[in-house]
């Protein structure tokens, strides 16, 4: 029977899959800076995804978008589009990568909302379903102990010694101290 391989290894594995979901998450925010007039309000991208999630979200949070996001919708375009390329660069360069995995599901989760719901089925297809999984990796593993800088600013635990039980013989005690026969 063969072994499981070393968790060195996986921590490679780990690692690989952290720096691309940091280029997806990258290749997401960057062109909403290169291209800030085909992403910002009011004839960008953003006005017509809160638009659109007007319409199909569920009434919690349409109540939200309508109420928050569309009144302050350029400070939103701006924290989206910020938020992903700091979610990128996090997990690309494995700094801060539970911090970047958390906000990267944070986002993620608002653009489920804003389409109506996580269990449906094209939610389930999508690609913003699978970048949140992989955030999701990323908060709760430590991803970035490899290839990354969190490699560098985390101290590892002491090794704690494995404590073995040991069987001392006593002699029998006889004598005052002996314990009475019943």
């Amino acid at each position: 029977m063969r072994s499981l391989p070393s968790s060195k290894t996986y921590a490679w594995w780990l690692a690989i899959a952290r720096i691309l979901t940091g280029l997806a998450w990258l290749s997401h925010g960057v062109p909403k800076f290169t291209h800030g007039a085909a992403f910002m309000p009011p004839g960008g991208l953003m006005g017509d995804y809160v638009t659109h999630g007007l319409q199909i979200a569920d009434p919690t949070y349409r109540g939200f978008l309508a109420s928050v996001v569309q009144p302050n919708i350029a400070i939103f375009a701006e924290l989206v589009r910020l938020g992903e390329v700091l979610v990128g660069l996090s997990l690309l360069l494995g700094a801060l990568t539970r911090v970047g995995g958390f906000f990267g599901v944070f986002l993620t989760l608002n653009y489920i909302a804003a389409r109506g719901g996580l269990l449906s089925s094209s939610t389930l297809q999508s690609a913003d379903f699978a970048l949140m999984l992989l955030s999701f990796v990323a908060l709760v593993l430590p991803t970035g102990r490899v290839l990354g800088v969190d490699a560098l600013l985390g101290k590892r635990a002491p090794k704690v010694e494995t404590v073995r039980a040991e069987f001392v013989p006593e002699p029998p005690r006889d004598g005052p101290s002996a314990p009475p026969n019943a």
